[in-house]
């Protein structure tokens, strides 16, 4: 079996007979988006996290009071 290359030499296939540049960029944008849709999941999980992590230790922290003497406060005020 002969292969035969389409491009003699790899300035050649850079170049691709001038739509190159196109084609790169094109490749380019290509592999960012999906850099970014692989990424931006695991980064908004990771912040995610953070954030319910601070919260519990926010509601840990607070002193917790029951709900019957908020029921007896609010029947003396009135």
């Amino acid at each position: 079996m002969n292969m035969n290359f389409q491009f003699n030499s790899l300035s050649d296939f850079i170049s691709m007979a001038g739509h190159g540049p196109y084609v790169w960029v094109c490749y380019l944008v290509t592999a960012v988006a999906l850099g970014y849709l692989l990424i931006s999941p695991v980064m908004a999980k990771s912040q995610f996290l953070k954030s319910l992590a601070r919260q519990e230790r926010l509601a840990q922290a607070q002193p917790r009071t029951s709900s019957s003497s908020n029921e007896t406060e609010q029947k003396e005020s009135t």
